[in-house]
């Protein structure tokens, strides 16, 4: 098979790595009708192409003593690829920021940060954003609940390639 293709044997083999990463090479052949040998080269392949990037657990943050998750939203006085890149590269160092997102519109950086509380919560804003003299403003916004999905969707087909 060419090494660009993308089929319905590695949608499901993404499928099944995105239900339980821990599967066994084993038991991913059986449940995607393949060998062993075909699997693990198919696997290879996927990450090989950068669409496998690593795998992760799952983890509840709450039993790591995390009381509180918010979103900060962040805007830049000045734009330039120096500023954004030193401020992003500023927000990485706190093990408190889980996601960076660099925007378009109204705001420029939407930070998900996880704290054991609001005081953590005030102290990390007023400490990694507020002292940064490229930030214009900051709104921080609470999270109650939290579900994230478990598969990606996939939207490349034979004909995307």
């Amino acid at each position: 098979m060419p090494e660009n293709t993308f089929d319905r044997i590695d949608q499901a083999i993404l499928t099944a790595l995105q239900n339980n990463a821990r599967i066994s090479n084993k038991e991913l052949a059986g449940a995607v009708g393949l060998a062993p040998s075909s699997c693990l080269e198919r696997v290879r392949r996927l990450h090989d192409r950068g669409v496998l990037e690593g795998y992760g657990a799952i983890v509840n943050p709450t039993a790591l003593g995390v009381g509180l998750q918010a979103f900060v939203a962040v805007v830049l006085s000045k734009h330039s690829r120096a500023l954004v890149d030193g401020f992003r590269d500023h927000l990485s160092t706190f093990s408190e920021v889980i996601n960076i997102y660099h925007m378009g519109g109204q705001n420029d950086f939407l930070v998900h940060v996880a704290v054991r509380d609001a005081s953590h919560l005030r102290d990390l804003a007023l400490n990694a954003f507020t002292t940064r003299p490229e930030v214009a403003r900051i709104e921080t916004t609470l999270v109650y609940e939290h579900t994230q999905a478990r598969m990606w969707p996939n939207y490349r087909t034979q004909e995307d390639q």
